[in-house]
């Protein structure tokens, strides 16, 4: 998601809400499981509000550097960090770091939660609104700060400039795919020995992400996906290359969304994994937990309790955490046995402790906080269980207390409240082993 869930979610959604779960089909889900009790978060997790309190220097490109907040004395951390190596497990967790105080992200996501990778969406239409504009300082600070603490860094690179595209608008590659692999390349020059993984783009089988004179066309994302590879290697060859995750969806007519299965099989046989070092992926729960297959919704209590029927009314992979990624890896690894998956984007919505949620999230309703840690943990655990997947990154650390309110899509998945407070899964993910 660019920090909202896709609206084609939403509306697919709400169309099952209206429907009672008729014959529409659903979107992605996850599925429920059995974990421990978990501790509370640790007191001295509170974090604070996001103020913004930056003075502006002129960089050399005539765009302005943030300055940051002193910092306390860390162990020292190796200049450049090392490859990560293929038989390891990524335990990672996305960021708004744009907003509030990148040093306090970087601690809390190194040493509170004890995570080793973070995940940022680059918006390039932000840093670069015109050719010769540049605005680095919006992401200076992430990056320099991910560094001192030992973080490996991921950037998913998404949102074309309107001087890119002859019909305007950020929803979809530049007209030149050039210059997307221009801008990557500028990037990692800027901040060599910093980012360790780049995900091209973001669920290109929606038409809110991906509207081009052809459409939504798996074939020309891999056209894409090799200029944007070549690009990044020629930089740096142990940077990984993710290739831009799909969003579940049912079936759809090729024109607003494409069925992520479909787009897969197409992809691949397009040539995809030639130009990604780890496929990505997207599964952002519902109401049941991580490992519950799309037909065995029925089995589980919720089946009986939940207000949102989706995944128990109208059974479909999309709904299930495990199914999607089984099937994905399924198809990755019938082509290329040592690939495996990074999950760019997975979590659970709860609007516990809130009085509202966001229109069209009535699923989350129906998963209290301690819920939510479960879900969470279990989901890491099976994750790296499955010997399938590489990189793994929760949605998300502090969209909480950097949103609009429990009303802002991404604040139920939020592990910290709307003021800045760990809710339950802060301290389940601190807690959690994360063997690699």
């Amino acid at each position: 998601m660019k920090k909202l869930i896709p609206l084609m979610l939403v509306v697919l959604l709400l169309v099952l809400a209206a429907c009672g779960g008729g014959e529409a089909e659903p979107v992605p889900v996850p599925e429920p499981a059995e974990v421990p009790t978990l501790p509370p978060a640790p007191a001295t997790a509170t974090l604070l509000p996001p103020p913004v309190v930056s003075e502006a220097n002129t960089d050399a490109d005539g765009g302005d550097t943030a300055v940051s907040a002193p910092q306390s004395e860390e162990s020292a951390v190796p200049a450049v960090l090392p490859a990560w190596a293929a038989s390891d497990f990524g335990y990672g967790i996305q960021s708004h770091a744009t907003v509030g105080d990148p040093a306090f992200v970087a601690e809390v996501v190194k040493d509170q939660l004890g995570l080793s990778w973070l995940k940022v969406q680059l918006e390039w239409d932000l840093v670069q609104p015109e050719p010769d504009i540049h605005q680095w300082f919006f992401y200076d600070g992430i990056v320099d700060e991910a560094a001192k603490r030992g973080l490996y860094l991921m950037f998913s690179v998404v949102g074309a400039p309107e001087w890119t595209r002859a019909a305007g608008g950020h929803n979809g590659p530049p007209d030149d795919y050039n210059q997307y692999a221009q801008f990557l390349t500028e990037l990692l020059t800027r901040y060599p020995n910093k980012i360790h993984a780049i995900e091209v783009w973001n669920e290109q089988n929606l038409d809110r992400e991906w509207t081009t004179a052809n459409g939504i066309s798996p074939e020309d994302y891999v056209a894409f996906l090799q200029i944007a590879h070549d690009a990044i290697k020629a930089v740096d060859p142990n940077i990984i290359v993710i290739s831009g995750a799909l969003a579940p969806t049912g079936s759809g007519d090729w024109v607003r969304w494409a069925d992520d299965f479909e787009y897969l099989d197409r992809a691949l046989a397009a040539g995809m994994l030639t130009y990604a070092d780890c496929v990505g992926a997207h599964h952002n729960g519902y109401n049941i937990g991580p490992d519950v297959a799309f037909d065995q919704t029925g089995t589980v209590a919720e089946a009986g309790t939940a207000v949102f029927r989706g995944p128990f009314d109208n059974p479909h992979h999309s709904w299930s955490f495990k199914t999607t990624l089984d099937t994905y890896a399924a198809k990755v690894q019938a082509i290329d046995p040592d690939k495996k998956l990074c999950v760019t984007e997975f979590g659970w919505a709860s609007s516990d402790g809130y009085d509202e949620y966001p229109t069209g999230f009535e699923f989350a309703q129906d998963n209290t906080q301690d819920e939510q840690a479960q879900y969470i943990v279990q989901a890491y655990q099976q994750m790296r269980e499955s010997g399938y997947v590489w990189l793994s990154f929760l949605f998300n650390f502090d969209f909480g207390n950097k949103g609009n309110g429990p009303t802002d899509d991404p604040v139920p998945y939020s592990i910290v409240d709307t003021q800045g407070i760990p809710r339950a899964a802060f301290g389940a993910i601190a807690a959690m082993e994360k063997p690699r």
